[in-house]
């Protein structure tokens, strides 16, 4: 094992976390590794929402050039932050244990929750979401690191913002004065850690399924098939949450206007020696109740 695999990952902390995670199952294994921190386009352009950047894979798309240029040999990537069309010559090669998956509310006070306020997120999903069960509310857009963000919202006269628990959970950071928001469906493998490898690096491949994790492969793997198959991407508020029961995965999916005055659900569940095609199957009974004609709507207004 005497080749180096050189781990490529977004400098943020808890990007690096991610990367140092995967490193060090990597060494006890036996393997040599090597961080070779990168910074994305996402990370460099603050002050535009991420719909707005016109980039598929915008955290993504660094190291994926970075891999295919031979800098590095493998990525760890927030799984939500992944295309579902990997480029040609990368593979996923492992899914890790998965992390909690829910979005929580860090606040100064709830007393808005039930009058009027402000909240902050960068993310379409969030705010429909919200704006679905909070008309009176408005949302204010808010992007950056999970450290910035929370510094943004200090900094503020927000009421409130969004994060992914798993997030400050990872890099210890998680405030006190926090709601966990279990009505709000997640984003498709939200909470997963995935990484990559070339198609053609036969060892470094071998070396990182070594790592992979079935039960989170499969849920991810179903929440990705529904956002594909929708053509969300990070274009439009799609949720999704899979999870193994025993012998069955139960699943909840959700696709909404912009705005959040319309919302579209699935809820299903499958047998999980059948799950291969469910996520598609949910997907297509969202389109056909409307999703298609909603889809329409949100493409032709971003």
């Amino acid at each position: 094992m005497s080749k180096v695999i050189r781990i490529g990952t977004r400098d943020s902390k808890l990007a690096l976390w991610q990367a140092k995670t995967v490193q060090r199952k990597l060494e006890d294994l036996g393997y040599n590794t090597k961080l070779v921190p990168v910074k994305s386009q996402g990370d460099i352009i603050l002050d535009k929402p991420l719909y707005e950047l016109g980039i598929t894979g915008v955290f993504t798309k660094t190291l994926d050039i970075a891999m295919l240029n031979g800098d590095v040999d493998i990525a760890v990537h927030s799984m939500k932050d992944v295309p579902t069309a990997l480029p040609k010559g990368i593979v996923q090669s492992a899914v890790l244990p998965r992390a909690n998956t829910k979005d929580i509310l860090v606040y100064k006070d709830v007393d808005f929750l039930n009058t009027v306020g402000t909240i902050a997120t960068g993310s379409l999903r969030r705010k429909a979401q919200w704006l679905n069960k909070y008309p009176n509310h408005t949302v204010e857009g808010l992007r950056g690191n999970v450290i910035t963000r929370l510094q943004k919202l200090e900094d503020s006269s927000w009421n409130a913002a969004i994060f992914a628990k798993a997030g400050l959970e990872r890099i210890a950071i998680l405030p006190e004065n926090h709601i966990e928001l279990d009505w709000m469906i997640p984003a498709p493998a939200q909470g997963a850690m995935v990484v990559v490898t070339l198609q053609d690096d036969t060892f470094s491949t071998k070396a990182i399924s070594k790592l992979n994790h079935q039960p989170t492969e499969i849920c991810t793997h179903i929440e990705r098939e529904f956002l594909r198959v929708l053509e969300g991407g990070c274009t439009a508020p799609i949720g999704a949450s899979a999870t193994i029961n025993g012998d069955s995965i139960q699943f909840e999916g959700v696709l909404l206007a912009l705005d959040g005055t319309k919302k579209l659900s699935v809820s299903k569940s499958v047998a999980r020696s059948k799950y291969k095609g469910f996520g598609e199957a949910c997907a297509l009974e969202i389109l056909e109740n409307g999703g298609d004609e909603l889809m329409k709507a949100i493409k032709a207004a971003l």
